[in-house]
């Protein structure tokens, strides 16, 4: 069971954390940024990795947690172009991204390949007790679904419970549940 995971940001990056800590050992990381030192607050990065690839920082990360984990990543900006081809041998898609242009081609994209999806809508702010997950056809989407990045503050609290919660909803359909 292969998991991609598009875009390893503040999402992208706890979900990959959570599900090799859960014993998650084939993920496909895809993101084009390089590490910045605002993202050191909320993303599975360090200081000593800013300027740097983000799939290649988190890659080192995660070996360092399961030296056995198989990854594949690459650096490069997702589009209508790649999306399928790139992520074409995995089984369930983790959608990580800011924009909500880039969250909507991943969705039409991959809901006719029946894939699974997982995706986060509403991650800013503080208020954990809002999250809660809706399941639309072959995706769940997770968070608050009102709170948008462009208009409240981000913080670790949040985004790391929005995480979990995809990582569970990936162990769970991925057959690693109990």
């Amino acid at each position: 069971m292969r998991t991609g995971i598009a875009g390893v940001g503040g999402i992208g990056s706890n979900v990959a954390v959570n599900l090799v800590r859960s014993g998650v050992t084939d993920l496909t990381l895809i993101d084009f940024d390089l590490v910045e030192p605002s993202n050191l607050n909320r993303q599975f990065y360090f200081a000593d990795q800013i300027g740097k690839p983000k799939v290649e920082m988190l890659a080192a990360n995660l070996k360092r947690i399961d030296p056995g984990v198989n990854l594949v990543t690459r650096c490069t900006r997702l589009d209508n172009g790649n999306l399928e081809t790139l992520f074409g041998d995995c089984d369930i898609i983790v959608e990580g991204f800011d924009r909500s242009e880039d969250k909507k081609m991943v969705l039409e994209l991959l809901g006719p390949l029946k894939k699974l999806t997982v995706s986060a809508c509403g991650i800013a702010g503080l208020e954990l007790d809002a999250i809660t997950t809706r399941k639309i056809g072959n995706c769940f989407v997770v968070g608050d679904f009102t709170r948008d990045i462009h208009d409240h503050p981000l913080f670790c609290c949040k985004v790391a419970a929005v995480a979990a919660k995809m990582a569970e909803i990936v162990l769970t359909y991925g057959g690693y549940n109990d």
